[in-house]
């Protein structure tokens, strides 16, 4: 029967007759569904007899009636029916069955079924893969290209109507004729003279002399008389500023001291750097200018806040980023100097930038750095440029670094110039030498001169020694320090107004603390500054190190020496070996990178410096009317918090901020403004005092408040408490030489709350009245009557010989400026030479003792001369 298969065959035409050949001896299977791509393939033609040729007009299609494939009998089992029978079967239906004959399979057959498809069809999808990702490549090639050509198109069409519309543009004859009138202006452009070196040597000296008289301006400041003091008029001329001024140029004619021309020197080097680093003298000229404005701006505000001239150390504070925060130093009275030298500074630029323009000279040293030896001229000039340029640096780091060496061809150079060193009080340096001349000389720091007798033997010696005093010491003594919480407060520019001559209130403005200081361990601390010099105050009375021990090129051991040591000593580190790095913390209301705070209370071993910018930042900040710090009350209220916070007791570091210059009237109801009772001051000097002491009069309150609420807390706590310095608004007061001491000395005492053994304790005046920083932490012992440390029995038996000492200015009773000042316990002044030899040794340990400590071999690290017994 004609089987009709329209779905087998899909590319055939339509009534295709298929006819079955019967054949002896086999059976017939019918092909597989997946076999009917090659059904109409050429190849199906040659494989039987009943192929059928059909002709459409449309196409040509070779049908082939083989339908079924013949399989030989064989000897088998019988196999059961595969799924490949079961679909086919499906396939073809019930007309399909008469056709179908199943009979089992060889195992080369089953074998070959089973290995061969799988293959085939990965073959097959790996073929297709290739030519589709070729084909989408060739896509996105295609696509590629054609957006460039697309984009080169857009792009050329642009710049041609761009090119065509600025023909048309110059081709208009107003156009022409600027064009015309450029071209011949740039031919006398090209024409137009180069300045000639005499006329830059002339500049040269004329700005380097105008810097240098800018500089020695600003160290002086307007002497103020009394109304009731008769001042000639010629002496109000010399003692101006313009006068002061005059003499120290005219010094050099009349007492044949060149101290002009040394500084004229010192920033005559400094401007040659400039020109042949630069190899352009305008824009040299220009830095120069600026650089030696700004200084001689800034260092004129410094000499009015802090009494000192600006130094290297102080660099940090616009490396440290502070430079913004200084900015709001700056007092009222200094801003129209400010203005006006703004004002200067505008026209110089200009003058330059003009100069710049018309003169012809490009380079200062003719040469070419792209074709160094097109010539021999330019290989001469190019070789000329690079080794002044070299040599200029060096012979400013040489002669910076060597000016403070005796000996030193620099030390020498100056010295016939009339140089004479007093870098122990920078402002008298300053004055006498010239700004510029100071600073180069602090470039290099010394930290101290070597004593003679300093080795490992001395040292042992030293620590053995103080040791049995310690034990001597320690006998009569029940407490430990480490049993006791131990707050030390620096309270900015902290000191009783009215002890300053021609100071005086209708009312007290601290009473509360001087009833505590009638009460408790009190005195006066004798202080190395004046309007400065709080971050040396805290190095003292942190490390019991003296700032008098130091080389007098050692300014401020906060920035230049405690960072680069590796591991300073401080008190705080007795509570560290006790309790961990718990053991003490710090707070300072204003900005942690100030003095370099921040790196120098990590090396001293605190757990934190809370700071308002730090992290954990303090928790307490506000401040009062309009003054821009913390005040003092807020200031104890994060020094309660840690207090609490910590179970076991510690040491606690406060500074202060509410009291720091300037003074600007920041109170809204001062009764200070009416109590002033002062006379000879100026307006500026009554309102700065009453702005302070209104400040004083708040941290009275906010001290005795505090005060009672540690009488509150069941633990032992001890307070150190004193000013650092007093501010720099005794102007008149000042200029007499006789008040320097005075100047000099601020408030302190030491007292303990209820809880504490010591409370009540009131140490014999007479051993108290005055002191130094650096006895602090020896004198808080023994008011606590608590075990010392060798070191600290080294602090406590030289207190006692030299109550106290510190390197300040005061030429006073026949004693030269440049020798450290020494108290007795009366307060007066006394000499070196008058010391007796058992006092003379002790000064000498302790100078061997500073010295191993900060500059030498650390010999006594391997003791255990600062650990309590």
């Amino acid at each position: 029967m004609p089987i009709f298969s329209p779905d087998r065959h899909a590319c055939a035409p339509s009534y295709v007759k298929l006819t079955k050949q019967p054949i002896t001896g086999g059976t017939y299977r019918p092909l597989a569904d997946n076999e009917d791509s090659n059904a109409c393939a050429p190849s199906a033609l040659s494989g039987h007899h009943g192929s059928k040729l059909y002709t459409q007009k449309s196409a040509i299609y070779a049908i082939s009636d083989n339908a079924s494939v013949f399989i030989s009998k064989v000897d088998a089992p019988h196999l059961p029916e595969t799924a490949d029978n079961k679909s086919d079967n499906g396939a073809f239906g019930e007309a399909g069955n008469d056709n179908i004959h199943f009979t089992p399979l060889s195992a080369e057959i089953q074998l070959a079924q089973t290995d061969e498809r799988p293959l085939m069809q990965a073959f097959e999808v790996c073929k297709q893969a290739a030519r589709t990702t070729t084909k989408a490549l060739s896509t996105a090639g295609h696509a590629v290209a054609k957006a460039a050509k697309t984009t080169g198109h857009a792009i050329h069409t642009a710049a041609t109507a761009v090119k065509n519309a600025w023909h048309t543009f110059i081709n208009f004859k107003a156009v022409q004729l600027i064009i015309k009138f450029f071209k011949k202006a740039y031919g006398f452009w090209k024409k137009r003279m180069r300045f000639s070196y005499a006329f830059y040597a002339i500049v040269f000296t004329l700005l380097t002399s105008a810097e240098v008289i800018f500089l020695q301006w600003g160290m002086y400041s307007e002497p103020k008389y009394d109304k009731n003091t008769e001042v000639s008029e010629t002496t109000k001329i010399l003692k101006s500023v313009a006068g002061q001024v005059t003499k120290f140029v005219s010094q050099m004619w009349l007492e044949q001291k060149y101290q002009f021309l040394l500084s004229l020197f010192a920033l005559a080097i400094i401007y040659l750097v400039f020109i042949f680093v630069t190899n352009r003298f305008w824009i040299a000229t220009l830095l120069f200018g600026i650089l030696f404005t700004i200084y001689g701006t800034a260092n004129n505000i410094k000499m009015g806040l802090r009494n000192e001239p600006i130094i290297p150390a102080d660099l940090s504070f616009v490396t440290g980023g502070d430079s913004g925060k200084l900015l709001s130093f700056i007092p009222k009275e200094s801003q129209s100097f400010v203005n006006g030298a703004a004002t200067v500074l505008v026209w110089f630029i200009c003058c330059c930038v003009i100069f710049f323009i018309i003169d012809g000279r490009r380079s200062f040293i003719y040469c070419s750095w792209k074709k160094p030896f097109a010539s021999i001229k330019n290989f001469a000039g190019t070789l000329t440029r690079i080794v002044v340029a070299i040599a200029s640096i060096a012979l400013l780091c040489s002669y910076s670094w060597n000016l403070s060496i005796p000996g030193s061809w620099a030390y020498s150079f100056a010295g016939s110039l009339g140089y004479t060193p007093s870098l122990f009080d920078t402002k008298i340096d300053a004055k006498t030498n010239g700004p510029a001349t100071t600073f180069l000389s602090l470039t290099k720091t010394k930290v101290m001169e070597k004593p003679k007798d300093y080795n490992h033997d001395a040292l042992l010696q030293i620590a053995e020694k103080y040791s049995q005093q310690a034990t001597s010491i320690n006998n009569n003594r029940k407490n430990n320090l480490t049993d006791s919480t131990v707050i030390m407060i620096l309270s900015e520019t902290f000191s009783d107004p009215t002890r300053i001559p021609g100071i005086s209130f209708s009312t007290d403005p601290i009473p509360n603390i001087h009833a505590i200081k009638g009460a408790t361990t009190s005195g006066l601390m004798l202080s190395s500054g004046y309007g400065g010099g709080t971050a040396n105050m805290e190095y003292q009375a942190l490390t019991g190190l003296s700032l008098s021990n130091f080389d007098d090129s050692l300014i401020i051991p906060f920035q230049q020496l405690v960072p680069n040591q590796k591991n300073p000593y401080a008190f705080n580190q007795i509570w560290n070996n006790r309790y961990g790095t718990d053991g003490s913390d710090a707070v300072h209301p204003y900005y942690q990178s100030m003095y370099l705070r921040n790196v120098d209370y990590k090396k001293f071993g605190f757990s934190h410096l809370r700071t308002l910018d730090s992290t954990p930042a303090i928790k307490y900040k506000d401040t009062i009317d309009y003054s821009p710090y913390v005040s003092d009350e807020e200031a104890y209220k994060n020094i309660i918090d840690l207090i609490e916070r910590q179970k076991h007791p510690q040491f606690l570091q406060l500074s202060t901020m509410q009291n720091h210059m300037p003074y600007t009237g920041w109170y809204i109801d001062n009764e200070f403004a009416g109590a002033d009772t002062s006379a000879g001051l100026s307006a500026d000097e009554h309102q700065n005092l009453e702005t302070y002491t209104k400040g004083l009069s708040l941290t009275d309150q906010a001290t005795a408040s505090f005060l009672n609420e540690l009488n509150q807390i069941n633990k032992p706590i001890t307070v150190i408490f004193y000013g650092d310095h007093l501010p720099s608004i005794y102007s008149t007061t000042d200029q007499d030489a006789e008040n320097y001491t005075t100047l000099h000395e601020t408030d302190y005492f030491i007292w303990s709350n209820t809880a504490s053994a010591s409370s009540g304790t009131k140490l014999n005046p007479s051993s108290t009245a005055y002191t130094s920083p650096n006895y602090f932490m020896s004198l808080a012992a023994s008011h606590m009557n608590a075990k010392v440390s060798p070191y600290l029995a080294l602090l406590t038996q030289l207190q006692e010989q030299i109550p106290a000492a510190s390197r300040i200015a005061a030429a006073v009773g026949g004693i030269s400026s440049g020798d450290t000042t020494y108290l007795n316990a009366s307060g007066n002044q006394i000499t070196k030479k008058s010391l007796n030899k058992g006092t003379k040794q002790l000064l000498h340990d302790y100078e061997l003792v500073q010295y191993d400590m900060t500059a030498g071999k650390g010999y006594l690290n391997d003791t255990d001369f600062t650990k309590v017994q």
